[in-house]
C-alpha cells in the first residue's frame, strides 16, 4: 500500500510498476511533452521530470511511498529535484552537461516507431526532420554587413532585471528574458534585415535521415548522428538522438533474446500428440511435433532453441522461441456418455475415495456470471441498509427520567 498515488499517476503506471515500466513510461511521456515540442508544456515536463527522479530511485520511492510527497520534500533522502533538462540529457545521454561553458547547441531527440519484424531481419528507415540552418543568403549575419547593433535594453546580455519592491527596505529582483532582442543581446535594424531569413541567421530545412535498425536491436536503444542538430552562427551544433520504440506485436512477445508465442490445442492433441506449424519473423516456416503421449498440461512451456531473437552484433546467435500452452477442452455434450467406459479405460484410474455412511448428495449447478454479480449487489445493498437502521435511535426509546 501507498500512501499516495499521484507520481505514479502522472507517468501513467500503477504503484505496482516494475523500474523497467517506469523507465519506459517517461522515455515517452518526457519525448512527448518536451519543451521543443511543446512550449506550452513547461509545467507538464518538470512534473514527469520529477515524477520520474523519485520513482526511479530506490530509496526515494521507499520514503514517497510511505510518507507521500510531503516526505520526499521535508528534506534528506529525498531533498530538492534536479532540473528537468538534467533529468532528460542523464536519460537520455544527450551529454549537454558535459558541454557546459562549451558553445555547443542542444541535441534534438526523436522517437521512431519500430515493428519486432525491423528488429528481428534489421532494415533502414527514413526520417524526415525539421532543422535550423545557416542561413545561406547572408551567411548567417542575419543582414547587411555591419548592421548588427548591440541591444540597448539589456545592454547586450540578453536578460533583463527587474527590481519589485514589496516593503520598506526590501526589493525582489526578477531576471526575465529581454523583450527587445529576445535575448540575443543585439538587434537588427528592419530595413537591412535579409530577406530570406528575416534577421534570424537562420532557416528552417527539411533533414531526411537514413537510420540503420541492426538485428537484434532492443526497445529504448538509440542511433545518434553527430552534429546533424540545429545550426546557429558560432555555435557547434548537437547531436540528433533516435530513440528506437518497439511496437507490440499480435502474435509474438518478446523478452531479453527469447521470443514468446501463445498456442492453443485440444484436449486430443495434448494427449495424443500433434503437428502445428509457426510463420517466423524472417517468413520461415516451423513444423512443431509433440509426439503420442507426450502429455502437455494449461500453462507448460516448451522451447526450440535458437529461433529466437538475433543477438545485436552478433545475429548469428539467437535465443529460444517458447511456446506456452493453453489446451482447450470440449464443450459438454459434445462426447457420448456410451463411449465413457472406452475413454476411461484408456486414461489412468481415478482415485477411490471412502464414502461415509450419513452423506448428502448435491448437484454441481453452472455459475452466471452475471446472476451472481446481481446477487453480490443486492448482498451488499441489503449490509448497508441494516446499518443504516442500526445508526437510527428507535421511536418510544430510552427517555431522561424526570422527578
Amino acid at each position: 500500500m501507498v500512501k499516495e498515488t499521484a507520481y505514479y499517476d502522472i507517468l501513467n503506471v500503477p504503484p505496482t510498476a516494475t523500474a523497467t515500466e517506469i523507465k519506459k513510461s517517461y522515455r515517452k511521456l518526457a519525448l512527448k511533452y518536451h519543451p521543443d515540442k511543446n512550449p506550452d508544456e513547461g509545467d507538464r515536463f518538470k512534473q514527469i521530470s520529477q515524477a520520474y527522479e523519485v520513482l526511479s530511485d530506490e530509496k526515494k520511492r521507499k520514503i514517497y511511498d510511505e510518507g507521500g510527497e510531503d516526505a520526499i520534500k521535508g528534506g534528506g533522502e529525498g531533498g530538492g529535484f534536479h532540473s528537468p533538462m538534467d533529468i532528460f540529457d542523464m536519460f537520455f545521454g544527450t551529454g549537454r552537461a558535459a558541454h557546459q561553458g562549451e558553445r555547443r547547441g542542444k541535441d534534438m531527440v526523436h522517437q521512431l516507431r519500430v515493428t519486432l519484424e525491423e528488429l528481428y531481419n534489421g532494415a533502414t528507415r527514413q526520417l524526415a526532420l525539421q532543422k535550423n540552418v545557416i542561413c545561406s543568403k547572408c551567411d548567417g549575419r542575419g543582414g547587411k554587413e555591419g548592421c548588427v547593433e548591440s541591444c540597448q535594453t539589456c545592454h547586450g546580455s540578453g536578460m533583463y532585471v527587474r527590481i519589485n519592491r514589496i516593503a520598506p527596505g526590501m526589493v525582489q529582483q526578477i531576471q526575465t528574458v529581454c523583450r527587445d532582442c529576445g535575448g540575443k543581446g543585439e538587434k537588427i535594424p528592419e530595413k537591412d534585415r535579409c530577406k530570406n531569413c528575416h534577421g534570424k541567421k537562420v532557416v528552417r530545412e527539411r533533414k531526411i535521415l537514413e537510420v540503420h535498425i541492426d538485428k537484434g536491436m532492443k526497445d529504448g536503444q538509440k542511433r545518434t548522428f553527430s552534429g546533424e542538430g540545429d545550426q546557429d552562427p558560432g555555435i557547434e551544433p548537437g547531436d540528433i538522438v533516435i530513440v528506437l520504440d518497439e511496437q507490440e506485436h499480435p502474435v509474438f512477445r518478446r523478452r531479453g533474446a527469447d521470443l514468446i508465442i501463445q498456442m492453443e490445442i485440444d484436449l486430443v492433441e495434448s494427449l495424443c500428440g500433434f503437428q502445428k506449424t509457426i510463420t517466423t519473423l524472417d517468413k520461415r516456416t516451423l513444423l512443431v511435433t509433440s509426439k503420442p503421449g507426450n502429455v502437455i498440461k494449461p500453462g507448460d512451456m516448451k522451447s526450440i532453441e535458437d529461433e529466437g531473437m538475433p543477438h545485436h552484433r552478433n545475429p548469428f546467435h539467437k535465443g529460444r522461441l517458447l511456446i506456452q500452452f493453453d489446451v482447450k477442452f470440449p464443450e459438454n455434450g459434445v462426447l457420448n456418455p456410451k463411449n465413457m467406459d472406452k475413454l476411461e479405460k484408456l486414461l489412468p484410474p481415478r482415485p477411490e475415495i471412502i464414502i461415509p455412511d450419513e452423506t448428502e448428495d448435491v448437484i454441481l449447478e453452472k455459475i452466471d456470471p452475471e446472476e451472481n454479480r446481481r446477487n453480490r449487489r443486492a448482498q451488499y445493498m441489503g449490509n448497508a441498509y441494516d446499518e443504516d437502521d442500526e445508526d437510527q435511535v428507535p421511536r418510544g426509546g430510552v427517555q431522561c427520567q424526570t422527578q
